[in-house]
C-alpha cells in the first residue's frame, strides 16, 4: 500500500530532498504539487512524476485522490495551511520551524486531532544514524552522566532582494533568524537525547547585519536531568560550523560535523572513532517514518506536540533576555 502525497511549495528545500524523496520510496506516490509561481508549476510537476499541478494550494486540498499534504511553504502559512489540510481530511507532514508561535502550533494539533489526521514535523535530524548511536552510548552510562553539550551551527546568509530565501530575513514570515530558522533542528536533537528542558536563557544579537531578525544568536539550557547545554548559531560568521559536543563524568562525545555523522568517542583511558553516516537524502527516513506512522495508526517520531515543545523553547530563548 502507497500513500498518495500533495506537495504544498516547491521552493528549494523541495527540490532538493522532498520531492525527490517522494518520488523514489516505495510506499508513497506524489499525486499532485502547488506552487505560487503558477508558470513553473507545471515543469516542477513533470520533473518529478506528480499527475497534476495547482496554481492555489486550496484546490490542491480539494483532490479526493490525495491521501497526505507535507506543507514545504515559509513558516508564516504553516498553520493555515496545516489546519486546512486537517479539516480537507488530509494527513500532514509540515516543515520546521512548526509555526510562528506556540499558540498556533496549539491550533494545528488541536485541529488535526478533531479531524483524526496524523500531524509530523520535519526535523530530520532526529532520525541520523548519528543521533541514535550517541543516544545509546548517553543511556549505556559509557561517558558517565553527561554534564555538559554544545552545539555550534553557524552558516554565511547574506541574500540578495531576489534571493529565493530573502523572506528569511523577514520576522513577519520568518519568525526570527538562524536561532528560529536552523536553531530549531537543534534544540529537539537536544530534547532527543536529553529529554525535558526546564530552564532557558537566551541572548540575541545583530553583529554584523542590520536586519528584522538576529544574525547570531546563543541559547543556554538546564535539562531536568540536571545536565546543562549551550547552543550559540550564527548567520554573520564566514566559517561553517555543524558542532555538537558532550561532555560526561566519565568521558566525551565529539562530533566535528552533525551532517556527516563521524563520533570521536573518549572514555576512561580509550578513544575510538566511529561512522554513522546519514541517509543519502536526509529527507527520506523522515517521509518513511511518516508514512508507517499513518498506515499503523500510531504517532509520527517527531509528532506536532514535539514541535510545539520545540517552539516553546524557542519562545523562551527570544523572551528572555538580560
Amino acid at each position: 500500500m502507497k500513500l498518495r502525497w500533495g506537495l504544498i511549495g516547491c521552493g528549494d528545500i523541495a527540490r532538493k530532498r522532498i520531492a525527490p524523496a517522494l518520488r523514489d520510496s516505495s510506499v508513497c506516490e506524489l499525486i499532485a504539487i502547488s506552487r505560487a509561481q503558477s508558470h513553473l508549476a507545471e515543469s516542477f510537476a513533470k520533473e518529478f512524476g506528480a499527475r497534476r499541478w495547482y496554481a492555489s494550494w486550496q484546490d490542491l486540498l480539494l483532490d479526493d485522490e490525495i491521501d497526505a499534504v507535507y506543507v514545504a511553504t515559509p513558516v508564516h502559512l504553516h498553520a493555515e495551511q496545516t489546519i486546512a489540510a486537517a479539516a480537507a481530511g488530509k494527513h500532514v507532514l509540515c516543515e520546521k520551524p512548526m509555526a510562528l508561535n506556540a499558540s498556533e502550533c496549539e491550533r494545528m494539533i488541536v485541529a488535526c486531532r478533531a479531524n483524526g489526521i496524523k500531524l509530523g514535523i520535519a526535523y530530520y535530524r532526529h532520525f541520523y544514524p548519528a543521533i541514535r548511536r550517541i543516544k545509546a552510548i548517553v543511556d549505556s552510562g559509557e561517558i558517565g552522566t553527561p554534564v555538559m553539550a554544545q552545539i555550534n551551527a553557524f552558516e554565511w546568509f547574506e541574500p540578495q532582494v531576489d534571493n529565493p530565501r530573502a523572506w528569511l530575513l523577514n520576522k513577519n514570515i520568518a519568525g526570527g533568524g538562524p536561532m528560529f530558522d536552523f536553531g530549531c533542528h537543534r534544540i529537539e536533537v537536544l530534547l532527543h537525547l536529553f529529554g525535558p528542558i526546564t530552564q532557558v536563557k537566551g541572548l540575541m544579537a545583530n553583529v554584523l547585519f542590520n536586519r528584522e531578525v538576529e544574525d547570531t544568536a546563543a541559547a543556554l539550557f538546564r535539562f531536568e536531568s540536571g545536565t546543562c547545554g549551550t547552543l550559540t548559531v550564527s548567520h554573520a560568521i564566514h566559517e561553517p560550523h555543524d558542532t555538537l559536543e558532550i561532555f560526561g563524568s566519565k568521558g566525551s562525545i565529539h562530533v566535528p560535523k552533525l551532517n556527516e555523522g563521524t563520533l570521536r568517542i573518549i572514555a576512561g583511558n580509550a578513544e575510538r572513532t566511529e561512522a554513522h553516516p546519514p541517509a543519502a537524502n536526509l529527507h527520506q527516513p523522515l517521509i518513511e517514518d511518516f508514512v508507517a506512522a499513518v498506515l499503523n495508526d500510531r504517532e509520527p517520531a517527531v509528532s506536532g506536540e514535539s514541535g510545539k515543545t520545540v517552539a516553546l523553547i524557542e519562545e523562551a530563548i527570544y523572551a528572555k533576555q538580560s
